[in-house]
């Protein structure tokens, strides 16, 4: 939880019990369902909650912008972002049924009032939305197929609308198509850990 607290020190108290929460939770619903990988739930404040936040460090979303989280599974990077950004609205999308189930256990526990959840493919969603956020789900080229059909034209952000992705490894051919709408930052630009030094924050705009 430290580690939060060292890069997001500004956070108020709610939003830092219900940050704190977030370990019990998922190491109790990881023992019954395996969302996290069994070696790596002690690294989730790490691997999973501040890698989320990546998204947070690239843009600070404005009240009221809508988010969709493709590929969710136990809801990274949705929960963290709907904690951090509690005036924004959320909805996390997973096609596995019990993925879903563990995320929308996990924010009813810590009271996340912002976030829905939908059991279902990305491909049936039709909502609008300012930004999609997905972490490692696919390829850009097969996400932007899927969701430019949900991403809003009404801008209220300073970026424009469009995908925001947490990934690693070489992306040159991903981004190829991209040349112009798209960039891609380390997130050891924001984040001093090891785990960060192969860990890369896309964005891409969708007109």
């Amino acid at each position: 939880m430290d580690i939060i607290l060292k890069y997001f020190p500004n956070i108020t108290g709610q939003q830092k019990e219900q940050f704190a929460a977030l370990y019990d939770l998922y190491f109790d619903w990881n023992s019954k369902i395996n969302v996290i990988s069994r070696k790596d739930i002690e690294n989730l404040y790490t691997h999973h909650v501040l890698h989320s936040l990546g998204i947070a460090k690239l843009i600070t979303f404005t009240s009221g912008t809508k988010i969709m989280d493709v590929g969710t599974g136990g809801g990274f990077p949705g929960i963290p972002l709907a904690i951090m950004f509690p005036d924004c609205e959320f909805l996390l999308v997973d096609s596995i049924g019990k993925k879903i189930r563990v995320a929308t256990e996990v924010a009813a526990a810590i009271g996340l009032k912002n976030v829905q959840f939908r059991h279902c493919r990305a491909e049936e969603e039709k909502g609008k939305f300012d930004f999609i956020v997905s972490r490692a789900v696919m390829p850009l080229p097969d996400l932007v197929k899927i969701v430019r059909k949900n991403v809003s034209k009404e801008q209220h952000n300073a970026l424009p609308n469009g995908i925001i992705c947490l990934k690693g490894g070489n992306l040159d051919g991903e981004l190829q198509p991209f040349k112009k709408t798209a960039e891609a930052d380390d997130l050891s630009m924001y984040f001093d850990e090891d785990f960060f030094k192969t860990k890369k924050i896309v964005y891409a705009m969708i007109q």
